[in-house]
């Protein structure tokens, strides 16, 4: 879907990818694709109004998938994650959090699962419900149950999220240090709105 995972999507049998026709879309449209940093989205707090309608969301390391999920307003749901990491509610949050400062890098991708076609209410909840059953199917990550009947194992080198944490012991500590990892990795101090919502590739360079 970003660069990244669209190799690993694009190698899949035709014969697979059949079965994924709104995944195989998204590949083929990366420009309707907000890609960031986990760095970055941490010193986000309010959604950009670009970014209101990505109702689906990826959260990976490299072409490895954690979780796949879906929401409203995806943006608002990855917070809740990083949120509820630090109450025990969330599986992929705190997999963040133990494995931080690494996680930092981790890759957030958030991306509309609607069309102009699909504006009454039903029918974007079947076509978000259709799609993200799709991309769990196609990239069979790491944290999803449901669908997903052949999850990808947590590669070595990553900390359980079962693993005991000291730090950071909140989220406003995660967020402080991923402002200042995010300014040393730009060299700025404010973020600054995407381009048609997405992420500018060459400052990650």
């Amino acid at each position: 879907v970003s660069p990244e995972l669209r190799p690993a999507i694009c190698a899949l049998p035709s014969t697979h990818l059949a079965q994924f026709p709104a995944v195989a879309a998204l590949a083929g449209q990366p420009e309707r694709i907000a890609v960031l940093p986990l760095m970055q989205l941490l010193t986000i707090t309010t959604c950009p109004e670009p970014w209101i309608q990505h109702d689906l969301y990826l959260i990976h390391d490299g072409t490895t998938v954690f979780y796949v999920g879906q929401s409203g307003c995806a943006f608002t749901r990855v917070w809740r994650h990083l949120q509820d990491g630090f109450k025990g509610r969330s599986l992929v949050g705190k997999f963040v959090r133990v494995n931080w400062p690494r996680s930092h890098r981790f890759t957030v991708e958030l991306m509309p699962s609607r069309t102009a076609s699909t504006d009454d209410a039903m029918c974007v909840n079947a076509t978000r419900d259709r799609a993200e059953q799709e991309l769990i199917g196609a990239l069979q990550p790491c944290f999803n149950e449901t669908h997903n009947p052949r999850p990808t194992p947590v590669p070595a080198g990553y900390k359980s999220p079962q693993a005991t944490v000291s730090r950071p012991r909140h989220i406003k500590t995660m967020m402080r240090e991923a402002e200042q990892a995010w300014q040393q990795a730009t060299n700025r101090s404010a973020w600054e709105p995407p381009v048609s919502g997405l992420q500018d590739r060459e400052e990650e360079a």
